[in-house]
């Protein structure tokens, strides 16, 4: 009779403790924004489970498109490189197709240089500024015909830069020295692109306590503000200081794909930093944006701090995607990078206390 009765109770406390969690499941879908973190808000992030969505659902994504992009446009240089004379054109443009694609996705990937980006400086091999003309003709002498080969060209001859300016400023015609030596630069980009992939794959499965999710936390958080300012100043103001009265010589200007890579790499930074219509984050199952964190730890002050500055970069930066393609109006370009230095200098005085996290001096700082 007694077990009877225990198990009677038993049943009611599992009775009650399911409904309890329904409704725990159902307030957190319901709970604004604004409360998270606040005394009883069922949410609390941390840094692992930041860490954790940031490669599962952002870097490790982005450098799987990345890679695929990469192959495609390898094929696409070899395409044209094989192309007859009549087909040529259209597989120029082709080729230069699959490099704006694949351009769009490395400025995605990289405008936060974390983990295996900083670790194999693959800003550098990748995307090494400002091009080296007279290095890439150099290199197109030694008719390089493999990776080892590659290995000996200098990196200032090499990557998306050099590639942009083979396809567009130098495109010469299928099967010359200049051709198959675009269709090695070509591969290098891709063979850099699939170790990308394969080690945040790797990293996306990694399991974080809690010091090393921490450290690995700030140096997210001053990464991002390094892209700030590689955007604001290495990508924008600086060349629009040295210019004086001529055309600046912005990056991807041969391509004419300015505004279109400064937007992506601005919208790359804008989704680390703020949560998309406001949502809550799912813990281990989506990106957890730093306005997520602050808001889940109580700082909601700092979290609607972080929304207004980006809305206002947002709102100077979309003045430029219809800019003209050669010379975006020096007028828009200062009025979003002040906006950008803005949100830097808040991020660095605010945001980094909150967090507590140090921010350290990048070699992107400019003055």
């Amino acid at each position: 009779m007694l077990s009877l009765v225990r198990a009677g109770s038993l049943a009611r406390y599992h009775r009650v403790l399911s409904a309890w969690f329904g409704l725990f499941v159902v307030g957190l879908l319901l709970t604004p924004p604004a409360a998270w973190g606040q005394p009883g808000s069922p949410l609390l992030l941390t840094p692992a489970q930041y860490m954790q969505g940031l490669h599962q659902h952002w870097t490790a994504p982005r450098a799987a498109e990345f890679a695929s992009g990469s192959t495609q446009l390898a094929s696409a240089v070899q395409a044209w490189c094989d192309a007859p004379e009549i087909a040529a054109p259209a597989a120029l443009a082709e080729a230069r197709a699959r490099w704006l694609g694949t351009m769009v996705h490395w400025e995605r990937l990289s405008a936060v240089t974390i983990g295996p980006l900083a670790e194999r400086r693959s800003l550098r091999q990748i995307d090494f500024r400002p091009t080296r003309p007279g290095l890439i003709e150099r290199a197109i002498q030694t008719a390089p015909i493999d990776a080892a080969a590659m290995e000996r060209v200098g990196t200032p001859a090499k990557g998306l830069p050099a590639l942009e300016w083979l396809l567009w400023k130098k495109p010469g015609s299928p099967a010359s020295p200049m051709c198959r030596f675009a269709v090695q630069v070509a591969l290098d980009i891709e063979r850099e692109a699939r170790m990308l992939e394969s080690a945040f794959a790797q990293a996306a499965q990694r399991s974080w306590d809690d010091e090393s999710a921490a450290t690995a936390m700030s140096e997210v958080v001053n990464q991002w503000v390094t892209g700030l300012e590689r955007l604001r100043w290495t990508n924008m103001d600086r060349p629009l200081r040295a210019a004086g009265r001529e055309v600046p010589a912005f990056p991807r200007s041969e391509s004419l794909s300015t505004a279109a890579s400064w937007a992506v790499q601005w919208q790359a930074l804008r989704a680390l930093a703020v949560s998309a219509d406001g949502e809550a984050p799912t813990p281990w199952a989506t990106l957890v944006s730093i306005e997520s964190y602050l808001r889940a730890h109580a700082l909601n002050q700092s979290a609607d701090a972080l929304v207004r500055a980006t809305r206002r970069a947002s709102v100077a930066m979309k003045k430029l995607e219809s800019a003209p393609p050669v010379a975006p109006a020096a007028a828009n370009v200062s009025a979003a990078a002040r906006e950008i230095a803005a949100l830097k200098q808040w991020a660095e005085t605010e945001l980094a206390p909150a967090l507590g996290i140090r921010i350290g001096f990048s070699d992107a700082d400019g003055d």
